[in-house]
């Protein structure tokens, strides 16, 4: 299948040299954006031909991992044999590859999940290792599945599914092998339910349920009757609990929680006696990836400490945990112990280097780097390590966020991007920029990573610090931080380009209609327009838990609210060029909110580039259409930012 690839992927260099500008491919739809200059190509190509790579799974029974990587035109797996191994590509699809789970046993089969188009429909297939079979186990409708437990036994799967309606997610059990045995096992309303783990003996399934970001429940499900009892909490309370796993005992669980705290804390709760015992009332940081080794000895877990990932290890039978020490200051995520519960693998990355498949050894405390992705030919040895900045707020609460300042052949006041991230529960972390070094590199751009109210990562009561009502107040951080970079000497306040996607789409849109006369342009990406709209055509299995952060639109004063405050309304504000980018398929946010916004801008004779592609989701994955986008956006700056 490795052919179905070439047609999407970019044309070579010399051929575009040829045309003079570069080629809009049919699944794009451009509007506003001039021809772009082939040369463009050329001059970003050693930031747009690198890649990373992800830690998936261990090998049951070999010490042997899957990966996911590009290689082509989207994210495929592949299977690494050994540390600096060859990667092997054992997936060739056009869509992008979610993570694969192998069967726990003898390891003859793996599951993973595609979509397609990026809609998020995502389907669970069954790749057979001998033969190289792969087989759609799901519905293959608008549906979405995942979230794949794998029983003890290793012979049935408890996952997520919308099959029933489209929006509320049931648990199903299914033997891999037979897909003829898929059922329903428990019947759930509304979209934020999910398995955490089957008990030692498969009897009990200990499942999760997501109300918003601060609120959540944990219930055990009889695995033969679909009996559902809810543990945590006792009553409803505004809490986080957070299934990780059983014990190794299974007369107790492994949790984390915000009980007492601002912070979500590694707990265990004993199921006979009901006491909730927090294990790390030490660490004032978010618990944040974990996983129990096989024996149930072990469980590897890390703490996300301002951005930036410390990893523990706690011992089952003692309750008391240990630091990781001399690892990289980076990103860590994606834990899995192999079988025999003595390698841990993960993803880790730093600001200078994309992110890669590890192993640490704990025997001998060894941390062993697996795949070494390609830069590209782009040079890191100029970037420059993130600062940690604070500013004041409107109403004196510090805000902070992360500057990348750009390389140090850049001299005078440097021209200012803000990034916004999304969620708006999300967090920006220090990781590796990849392309955006170019930025840096090329533009001699500074970039802000700003982490407004709102965001995770800081307790509880941050976060919370932009529903409903106060959701502007987290536009006026970006006012404050409009401010601080005027008084820096080295950053051009009179250059500055906001942007953002998602949640921050809404948020670059609003700076827009806030404060344009004090940026230069913006970048929407994926971005609400109208709140109420919104919340009418997101997906079903979202509205529900979207309420909860941004308000009920059922409510008449909630829906003027919010009619109040979306930047579609404002449109005669935004007097700065605006750049909107937009997946055709997107499920979170509609296409109609980005092009809503275009027809209005367009009707008052503002300037507004559109690039939407038909074949993407909430934001671009392949490769083709990454490079296009990324183009427009160079150009863009050029114009806009730059001169």
């Amino acid at each position: 299948m490795r052919h179905l690839l070439l047609p999407v992927l970019l044309l070579s260099s010399s051929l575009l040299a040829q045309q003079g500008t570069i080629p809009v491919t049919d699944n794009l739809v451009v509007e506003g954006i001039p021809a772009l200059p082939a040369s463009i190509a050329d001059e970003v190509r050693t930031y747009t031909e690198g890649r990373g790579a992800s830690f998936s799974d261990w090998h049951p029974q070999r010490r042997e991992m899957i990966i996911s990587t590009r290689f082509g035109n989207s994210n495929q797996l592949h299977r690494v044999l050994m540390p600096g191994g060859a990667r092997a590509q054992i997936t060739f699809f056009a869509e992008t590859v979610g993570g694969a789970t192998y069967e726990p046993n003898a390891g003859s089969y793996f599951l993973f999940t595609k979509d397609q188009g990026g809609n998020e429909f995502g389907q669970i297939f069954r790749f057979d290792v001998d033969g190289g079979r792969t087989t759609l186990l799901t519905d293959g409708g608008r549906s979405q599945n995942g979230g794949m437990v794998w029983s003890r036994d290793g012979k049935r799967i408890a996952y997520g599914s919308t099959t029933r309606n489209g929006k509320d997610r049931d648990i199903r059990l299914m033997d891999p092998v037979d897909p003829a045995t898929d059922k329903v096992l428990c019947e759930n309303s509304g979209g934020g339910w999910g398995v955490s783990d089957w008990s030692p003996d498969d009897k009990q399934l200990l499942m999760g349920e997501y109300i918003s970001v601060n609120e959540s429940r944990i219930h055990l499900l009889d695995a033969g009757t679909g009996k559902r009892t809810r543990i945590l909490p006792a009553k409803d309370e505004r809490t986080t609990y957070r299934a990780i796993c059983f014990a190794p005992d299974g007369k107790g669980i492994f949790l984390t929680s915000n009980k007492g705290s601002e912070f979500n804390r590694l707990c265990h709760y004993d199921l006979g006696t009901k006491k909730l015992t927090v294990l790390t009332p030490d660490i004032p940081w978010d618990v944040a990836s974990t996983d129990l080794s096989k024996d149930g000895s072990k469980l590897a877990f890390t703490t996300n400490e301002n951005g930036l990932s410390r990893l523990y290890i706690l011992h089952t039978g003692t309750l008391r945990y240990e630091a990781v020490e001399g690892l990289p200051v980076s990103i860590i995520g994606g834990l899995k112990w192999t079988a025999d519960g003595r390698v841990l693998g993960l993803t880790l990355s730093t600001y200078d280097s994309s992110s890669d498949a590890y192993s640490y050894d704990l025997d001998t405390r060894k941390l062993t780097r697996w795949t070494e992705s390609e830069s590209g030919g782009m040079d890191v040895s100029g970037l420059r390590e993130p600062e940690l900045i604070t500013w004041p707020s409107f109403d004196k609460r510090t805000i902070s966020g992360f500057l990348y300042r750009p390389h140090a052949k850049f001299t005078g006041k440097r021209p200012v991007i803000i990034s916004i991230h999304g969620g708006p529960e999300g967090q920006s972390r220090p990781g590796f920029q990849g392309r955006n070094n170019y930025y840096l590199n090329e533009l001699g751009a500074a970039m802000i990573y700003p982490n407004v109210r709102g965001s995770s990562g800081f307790g509880k009561t941050f976060l919370d610090l932009d529903n409903g009502y106060q959701r502007e107040e987290s536009v006026k951080d970006i006012g404050a931080l409009l401010d601080w970079i005027a008084t820096q000497p080295d950053l051009d306040a009179d250059r500055i380009l906001v942007m953002g996607g998602s949640y921050g789409g809404y948020m670059t849109l609003a700076v827009s209609v806030h404060y344009a006369d004090r940026i230069r342009c913006a970048i929407d990406i994926v971005g609400i327009s109208n709140f109420n709209t919104f919340l009418k055509n997101t997906e079903d299995y979202r509205r529900d838990l979207r309420r909860v952060e941004y308000g009920d639109e059922r409510d008449p004063k909630m829906a003027a609210f919010l009619e109040k405050i979306s930047p579609l309304n404002h449109t005669e504000k935004i007097t700065k060029p605006l750049f909107i980018i937009q997946g055709g398929n997107d499920p979170r946010v509609p296409a109609s909110e980005a092009v809503q916004m275009k027809d209005r801008i367009q009707a008052q004779g503002g300037t507004v580039w559109f690039l939407m592609a038909n074949d993407e989701g909430h934001g671009f994955r392949k490769k083709g259409n990454q490079d296009y986008q990324f183009y427009a956006m160079v150009q863009f700056m050029r114009e806009f930012l730059l001169e």
